[in-house]
């Protein structure tokens, strides 16, 4: 009675907090809790006029036929290698960014560079695409371009899939680094200025500041934004990858992902609703368990920096 009368009386007094986080927490429940059940259907011979209970159980078929096929190492690990060099480089240029937008001085210089990093975070996927397309296109693309000017020989860049995951990581880290700086700056600007005065005067470099000040008091920020990262190794970014590469079969081998693979099944005319569900719950399982074992070795190296 007494942790009922606690509860009601907490959301009460905070009630003006509670009422403009209803919105979020709807859409939480209704976008991540509600499609639970929709679980089921992996494990089922699933009929759209049955649903979801009124279907027949098929066990682990779903799954059967899933490894059974030659794609889904290809696509798991395409998938994890791209959003895994995002990260890595996402990461590192966000912070390298961060740390050079915090060393200008003039105020209006530096935030001329900050709108510079954050604009293509605006651009949509369609014209990531085309800027993409424009820049390698086979003709009078801006690369071949370039390459007959030294006189070297024009590639056929939408022909060779070797080519293609350096291209999505680059324009996903172009599109969304401008975001991280933004996180990172606002990390390096809480540090205490007082440590940066005493390192001062102490005769410390620029350089040794950044090294034995500002690095370690970014590490936090980095180890937090890296793990939430972490949970989604496993989700490709459909919409950067399809707007850049669409149906090529030939670039297939580097990106296809497991995002377009279950894309493409549908569009095709598939019906394997049990089978795409299991792609789908198998991929969900890959990024837990890397979750657990991410935090867990950031536990091992310190347990205030672990998620739980």
């Amino acid at each position: 009675m007494k942790l009922t009368t606690s509860i009601a009386k907490e959301l009460w007094t905070n009630r003006a907090y509670y009422l403009m986080a209803l919105p979020g927490l709807l859409l939480l429940i209704a976008f991540a809790y509600l499609p639970y059940p929709g679980m089921l259907i992996a494990f089922k011979n699933f009929n759209p006029i049955q649903g979801i209970f009124g279907s027949p159980w098929s066990g682990f078929d779903n799954f059967k036929f899933l490894f059974s096929n030659d794609d889904i190492l290809r696509i798991t690990f395409n998938t994890f290698w791209i959003n895994a060099n995002q990260i890595l480089w996402g990461t590192i240029l966000a912070v390298v960014f961060a740390i050079l937008l915090n060393e200008i001085k003039n105020n209006a210089v530096k935030k001329w560079f900050q709108s510079i990093l954050f604009l293509p975070y605006f651009f949509s996927f369609v014209i990531v695409g085309k800027l993409i397309l424009l820049i390698f296109a086979n003709e009078n693309g801006l690369a071949n371009g370039l390459i007959q000017i030294f006189h070297g020989m024009p590639k056929e860049w939408y022909a060779v899939p070797e080519y293609w995951v350096k291209i999505i990581v680059s324009a996903g880290v172009w599109k969304n680094v401008g975001y991280s700086v933004i996180i990172y700056l606002a990390a390096i600007t809480s540090i205490n200025d007082e440590m940066m005065e005493a390192a001062s005067l102490d005769g410390a470099s620029r350089i040794q500041k950044i090294r034995y000040i500002m690095l370690p008091n970014l590490i936090p920020t980095i180890i937090t934004l890296t793990l939430l990262a972490i949970g989604k190794i496993f989700f490709g970014d459909f919409a950067l990858i399809y707007a850049i590469v669409e149906n090529n079969g030939l670039l297939y081998p580097t990106t296809d992902v497991i995002e377009t693979y279950i894309y493409r099944a549908l569009i095709n005319g598939g019906q394997e609703y049990g089978m795409i569900t299991a792609i789908g719950l198998y991929q969900s399982i890959l990024g837990f368990i890397v979750v657990l074992g991410s935090n867990w070795l950031v536990k091992r190296y310190d347990k205030d920096y672990s998620l739980f």
